[in-house]
């Protein structure tokens, strides 16, 4: 499978429960080492190089990577400091994400929907070149996604790798489309040119 995704393009992975979607999306973030083949993320060859292009992407998986005892204002700084980012930054993220009222809460304390806002905000908080996007709107009433499209939609400008089983919403907002069924490629073809009937069977 050879696959090239240039700035601001979108490629949306499909495929049944364990196709292998969290796995290619770990695979890019530097979190697993692929057991064959090899990837390439903004230049750096992975896992190898993973270290020269971590600050440059945003991870969005189901796990919100974010410590249960803390406030979302705490997560976030703590956050901003392994970036090296400015303590405003923190606060425009929390604007951002519709969370300034609630940032002094423990996580443990949120809704399921303000952790996953607070999550997007974590992943995002370092404005990074790629983002790996693993169900991002999971939690999310219409209202909340809506709100959170500027940061992680099309709207960010970013390229993004979105893992998601929603075929129709796949191809509306990709530019490719990946496949998988067990592991391996099915099919990657333009979302133009996919067939939402045949990425359908992809869960039969």
């Amino acid at each position: 499978m050879t696959l090239r995704l240039e700035r601001g393009r979108t490629l949306a992975v499909i495929g049944a429960n364990g196709a292998g979607k969290t796995t290619l999306l770990r695979v890019l973030a530097g979190l697993l080492r692929p057991h064959a083949g090899s990837a390439r993320v903004l230049g750096a060859e992975l896992p190898g190089e993973a270290w020269r292009v971590r600050g440059r992407i945003g991870y969005l998986g189901h796990d919100p990577l974010l410590y249960r005892e803390l406030s979302g204002r705490e997560n976030l700084l703590y956050q901003s400091r392994l970036y090296r980012l400015a303590p405003e930054r923190v606060e425009e993220a929390l604007a951002a994400v519709g969370l300034e009222r609630r940032a002094t809460e423990p996580v443990r304390d949120l809704s399921k929907g303000m952790v996953q806002r607070l999550a997007v905000a974590r992943a995002t908080l370092h404005e990074p070149d790629l983002l790996l996007l693993d169900e991002p709107r999971a939690n999310l009433d219409p209202a909340a996604a809506e709100r959170l499209e500027p940061l992680i939609g099309r709207a960010s400008g970013r390229a993004r790798v979105l893992v998601t089983h929603d075929v129709e919403r796949a191809l509306a907002e990709a530019d490719v489309v990946l496949g998988l069924r067990g592991g391996r490629q099915a099919f990657a073809v333009a979302a133009s040119k996919a067939d939402a009937g045949g990425a359908r069977g992809l869960y039969a």
